[in-house]
């Protein structure tokens, strides 16, 4: 698989990156299989850097905050009115509601939606395939429904934990991956809220407690200097740990 970094900054876009959105390539079928997770606030444009917006084959959602997903609404737009013609129904995957919340970001009927433009589902309790890339998703701790992902192919796993706090299902899907795709939105001493983000020392404890094989650190706000969140994150992780950059790419 080969991951790489669209958008990686927390909560909202900052100068350097717009919000999250990952691109996870796989051979497949003779071609080259895209899968996204997350398309998050300003994440649309940066994406056709790295792909043709017709060459994307599905989504798969962490959860319905707008720097998650709200740049399903520009998307709508290409595949709806392309002036060369409306383009077929892509897949989307999310938590329950995501039919429903996309509507009322765009303001259309809810009985319709976007459902000509996507064909969305609700995640199942068990492992699904997407092309060529083994889907598995946990409930993790956030203020709404949120998931961590895993996506394995070819005997290699990445996982990305989408926004939560420190919580055991996180530690579970991420057992054993390759590569661990965190976020790391707080800084310690903080006065933190509970259930909310990760600081990059709880990342890095968890990567630890999982037997991760590497580490890369994400969803730093643009209020935060990353290096001070990478400096907290390193000594709590016996494995490599780097912070992640738009544009930035990884062969896992």
């Amino acid at each position: 698989m080969r991951l790489t970094i669209v958008g990686c900054s927390g909560s909202f876009p900052g100068p350097e990156s717009p919000a999250s959105c990952y691109l996870v390539e796989a051979p497949y079928d003779g071609r080259t299989f895209r899968l996204l997770l997350d398309l998050g606030s300003g994440s649309l444009g940066a994406l056709q850097r790295h792909a043709d917006l017709d060459e994307i084959d599905a989504v798969a959602l962490s959860h319905l905050h707008p720097d998650h997903c709200m740049d399903l609404c520009g998307y709508y737009v290409v595949r709806k009115y392309h002036p060369t013609g409306a383009r077929p129904r892509l897949a989307v995957y999310g938590p329950e509601g995501t039919s429903e919340r996309m509507a009322r970001a765009y303001d259309l009927p809810r009985d319709q939606g976007m459902e000509e433009q996507f064909a969305f589902a609700t995640y199942p309790e068990t492992s699904f395939e997407v092309g060529p890339f083994t889907l598995d998703v946990m409930r993790v701790d956030h203020p709404v429904p949120a998931y961590a992902i895993r996506v394995s192919h070819d005997g290699r796993s990445l996982v990305y934990s989408g926004d939560t706090g420190q919580c055991t299902t996180l530690d579970e899907i991420a057992k054993g991956c390759d590569v661990f795709l965190c976020e790391a939105s707080f800084m310690e001493g903080a006065v933190n809220p509970p259930g909310l983000h990760l600081t990059g020392r709880e990342a890095a404890e968890t990567a630890e407690r999982a037997g991760v094989g590497r580490l890369l650190l994400t969803h730093v706000p643009p209020w935060h200097e990353p290096d001070a969140v990478l400096t907290e994150a390193v000594p709590h992780f016996d494995g490599p740990v780097s912070l992640v950059s738009s544009g930035s790419s990884y062969d896992i």
